[in-house]
Formats: structure tokens, sequence, C-alpha cells
């Protein structure tokens, strides 16, 4: 079922996204040569407490997981597309980290990603990640009154298809609310003028996920949960909580400095 949030409801699920923003920020701050991803999810679980939010990330078991999942972030790093378990894993130079967080506060949920490379990066690695924020980008722009999800979801494809990237054709973005996985699916491909009518009060997780090589194979690790490219080559995510209003979109995870 879609749930239509009121402009309360919209305003309570900034206060979760702004908390997830922080979160984003701290850890791309603390990301650095030598840091561990169980260091840069304990960054985020510090945001979180210092909030007064509990993450809809730790504990979460959808039906493909075969454990719950054990941490606040998904930090997937290089060939890792998304649902990257933090490890004792130390980050290197050159490596492409994307992170996923969420939040849940006073009931309601923000959820957000990025991708960014640590130490020295490699050309191929900064196109990768700009297109993918561009993708979101267009998504963004299309998730107004009028439109259908298949118009967010051919927004995205397109500039992922255009930049010669591959799409994982399984996973995309969802609605969002008291949970964090709510109807609708938002596919990052699809075709334009389809699907659900965007109407106000619709809240969506809008998150392209790009794979470098140019092919959709993916496959799963052995932990049951990280998603990795089956050709090797890098991935990159990005992803923000935008409500459908009146006046356009409004992106309810924007990430300020710290």
């Amino acid at each position: 079922m879609v749930e239509l949030k009121t402009d309360a409801s919209i305003d309570a699920m900034h206060a979760a996204g702004q908390v997830v923003g922080r979160a984003l920020s701290a850890v791309r701050e603390a990301a650095d040569v030598g840091v561990s991803l169980l260091e840069l999810d304990e960054v985020a679980r510090e945001v979180l407490r210092a909030a007064g939010a509990a993450s809809p990330f730790l504990g979460y078991r959808p039906s493909f997981a075969p454990t719950p999942f054990p941490a606040v972030i998904c930090a997937s790093v290089n060939d890792a597309i998304v649902h990257g378990i933090p490890t004792g894993y130390r980050l290197r130079d050159g490596d492409l980290v994307s992170v996923d967080c969420g939040a849940l506060l006073d009931g309601w949920a923000g959820d957000s990603a990025i991708s960014f490379v640590v130490g020295r990066p490699r050309p191929e690695d900064v196109r990768l990640v700009e297109t993918a924020e561009r993708a979101l980008a267009a998504g963004i722009a299309a998730a107004v009154a009028g439109n259908r999800v298949g118009d967010i979801a051919h927004a995205v494809g397109r500039v992922c298809r255009a930049a010669g990237y591959g799409v994982p054709q399984d996973f995309g973005g969802h609605g969002i609310g008291r949970r964090m996985h709510e109807d609708p699916g938002v596919p990052n491909e699809g075709r334009p003028g389809r699907g659900l009518p965007l109407r106000p009060g619709l809240v969506l997780a809008i998150e392209p996920m790009l794979i470098g090589g140019g092919r959709d194979d993916y496959y799963e690790a052995p932990d049951g949960w990280t998603l990795r490219t089956a050709d090797g080559s890098r991935a990159a995510h990005a992803e923000h909580t935008v409500a459908v209003t009146e006046d356009g979109p409004r992106v309810l995870t924007a990430r300020v400095p710290l």
C-alpha cells in the first residue's frame, strides 16, 4: 500500500533525513587510508546516538538475507555495488567506497548514500561517482506531481546508459516513511509515462547503482548480503530521500558540511 504523507509528516522525515546527512558527512570526513570499515560504522553510530535516533539497518533481515544485518551503515568497496557489511578491512589509497545509511527518528525514516574515493582517485572512478550523482539529480528532477515512477526510472537510466555503465536490474529505490522500505519500488531504468502516478505527499528513496564495466551482471558474495560486479569492475551508489510536493521535489537527506 502506498501512503501519502502530510506536510507535518514530511517535516518529521526531514528531521530524520538530516541525521542521516550528518552521519554520512561524518563518515566521509573520517574516511582515510588506514581507517577500517568498522571504525566508519562506529562514527555513524555515534551520530545516531547523539541525535537520539535508531538505525533501520541494524538487525534488518529481508527475505533474501541469511542473517540480520550487523551494522548501521552499508560499506561497499571497489567491486561491491551495495549492501557491504563493515569489517576490519582498512581502506587503501584509491579505494572507491559507497556508504549507505539510514535513521529512525520519532517514528520516521530517512535513507541516503554517497560514493567517494579515498586518497588519490583514478579518473575513471571520479567519472563513475560523478555520473552516479548526475543520475540521482536527474531522478530527483523527475520527481514532480503529474509524472509517474517510470519517469524517474527513465531519467536515472538514461544518464547511466549514456555514460556506458551497467545497471543491476533487480535492485533500485523504494518508498519510505514509517518503515525504511515501503511501496512503490523505484527502478533505475524504465519507460517514461508508466507506473504509479506521482502525487504530493509521496516520499521516495531514489538510488542509482552503476557498474563501471558496462555490464549489468552481479553476484551475491558468500556473506549473503554484499552484491559484487560479475566482471570485477568498480561500482558507485548515490541516494536521497525525496518528497513529492506541490512546489516540486524536496530533498529530505541533503548533507551539510560538519
